[in-house]
């Protein structure tokens, strides 16, 4: 799994690519929350746009860097994310805790 960070116009913008499966969620996971600590960026974007297959530890990984990022005074947004994951995105209900892009 491959993600880099960029900032745009004072937004993190963490663009992933590939998969969000079991395999590569921990590692996600252990990157994203690295960047949030050492950068505590006020924004931070996960975007999704060339992610190709997600499942519910997709989910979990999204849910958890928002609650990171709530306990480091910012919040998370999930951008472009592909019709069937924004599908799967709003049946978990997700869209309460993040903004969709």
């Amino acid at each position: 799994m491959k993600m880099d960070i960029k900032t745009e116009n004072g937004i993190s913008v963490a663009k992933l690519y590939g998969e969000i499966d079991h395999h590569c969620a921990a590692g996600l996971r252990k990157e994203l929350d690295r960047y949030i600590i050492s950068a505590q960026p006020r924004t931070l974007a996960m975007d999704l746009n060339s992610i190709s297959f997600m499942d519910s530890s997709g989910i979990g990984l999204i849910m958890g860097r928002s609650k990171l990022m709530k306990e480091c005074g910012g919040r998370l947004e999930v951008w472009h994310p592909q019709p069937y994951i924004r599908r799967v995105l709003k049946l978990s209900g997700i869209e309460r805790l993040v903004r969709i892009v």
